[in-house]
């Protein structure tokens, strides 16, 4: 496998202008097959379509009369199946995933009687409130790792349901999912959700690589539409829950740009062939290789200044750990406001990101800086992008 970091950069035209643009986990560019895609969904939503042979696992027979708009949605959730490792009939999609957790929260109330409990990590979404007893699960402070083994005890035969985040978008810090997993499904009867938004691209989220039964995602975080989804182990779980509330809908255009979001990173490595879904498995290996290997080279450089603190990368507490990162990032420097960082990286057209508020930062120490800053590498970076920036940091550091 190959990633040719040039043939992917001619997939964004909004990186032509001159900007350095290292802020995804907080506005993902737009690939601009996906920018076509909603263009084209928007225009061509109120056609009525031909009707054609349907072919493949996800085929469905389709008759006269439809409107293109009727098969955007089914479009996006077989995109998203593909994504995730499950079947079309077991995705929800909506307009951003607080709707969709606010629902879910909702609909979940069958599950969670008298007597049950769920688990949570900070940084859940808010709309994430279920009528049961909580119990939290906590990271470890020095890497931000929400470690394992404290799900033993946490997790219980009352537990009905875990929620967490694949990885933290700021820290960068991925969660042990898998290990986990086997926990909650080893002690209870629990559904596992899993926010992967931050980890799509990077690493496999399928139902299968995470030993989730849910896993949410928010496409905006992988340069897709402003769509969100809920992806179900399989459509068998619905009958467990109140489903009549988990009624959002999306704008079909937008919808139109999911299947393009989940095309462009199937074919970050031109090399691999077969289906979508097996065009997957290995874009997002030589993907993840290549990103894996920009963000040590990111985190190192950063590190490597002596007034320079990384958040779950620098100390003592965090030397040796072997927690795998995202090539996410967030610094401060001593004695140095963060606002002062930032638009000195503006005026040298890099687009870094003040970061936004975050219980785990706060618990990892950074109230008491003045300010942090948080970067995020995307497929199209490179090292001379990391190089810029170390040239502009180090002028403080």
């Amino acid at each position: 496998m190959a990633f040719d970091v040039a043939r992917v950069r001619g997939a964004y035209t909004s990186i032509t202008g001159g900007w350095t643009y290292m802020n995804a986990q907080q506005q993902a560019q737009i690939p601009e097959r996906v920018a076509a895609a909603v263009a084209r969904g928007f225009r061509n939503s109120p056609i009525v379509e031909d009707v054609e042979p349907a072919f493949g696992s996800h085929a469905r027979e389709r008759h006269a009369g439809l409107f293109a708009s009727d098969g955007y949605e089914r479009s996006a959730r077989v995109a998203i199946a593909d994504l995730t490792g499950t079947s079309a009939d077991a995705v929800i999609l909506g307009p951003n995933l607080d709707v969709l957790f606010s629902q879910f929260a909702a609909a979940v109330w069958p599950l969670v009687r008298r007597g049950s409990s769920v688990v949570m990590a900070h940084g859940c979404s808010p709309a994430m409130t279920v009528g049961a007893k909580t119990r939290w699960a906590q990271p470890d402070l020095g890497t931000g790792e929400i470690p394992a083994w404290q799900f033993g005890s946490l997790v219980d035969g009352s537990t009905r349901l875990v929620a967490l985040r694949a990885a933290d978008p700021q820290v960068g810090t991925i969660n042990p999912i898998r290990e986990i997993s086997e926990y909650v499904h080893g002690a209870s009867r629990a559904w596992l959700l899993v926010d992967a938004s931050s980890l799509a691209g990077h690493r496999p989220i399928t139902m299968e690589a995470l030993g989730a039964d849910i896993v949410a995602l928010d496409c905006s975080a992988f340069g897709g539409p402003q769509v969100a989804a809920l992806a179900f182990r399989d459509a068998t779980m619905f009958p467990r829950l109140d489903a009549a509330l988990l009624n959002s809908s999306v704008a079909p255009g937008l919808a139109a740009g999911v299947s393009a979001a989940v095309d462009h990173i199937a074919d970050l490595d031109e090399s691999v062939r077969g289906t979508r879904r097996n065009r997957l498995v290995d874009s997002i290996e030589s993907a993840g290789l290549y990103l894996g290997r920009l963000g040590t080279y990111l985190a190192d450089s950063l590190d490597s200044l002596p007034k320079t603190h990384v958040f779950g990368v620098t100390g003592e507490a965090a030397a040796g750990s072997d927690a795998d990162r995202i090539p996410h990032v967030t610094f401060c420097i001593d004695g140095v406001p963060a606002d002062l960082i930032y638009h000195r990286l503006l005026s040298n057209r890099i687009v870094g990101a003040l970061s936004a508020s975050s219980p785990l930062l706060d618990a990892m120490g950074a109230e008491d800086t003045h300010g942090t800053i948080s970067l995020a590498l995307a497929p199209f970076n490179t090292t001379h992008d990391v190089d810029q920036l170390m040239r502009v940091v180090a002028s403080f550091a």
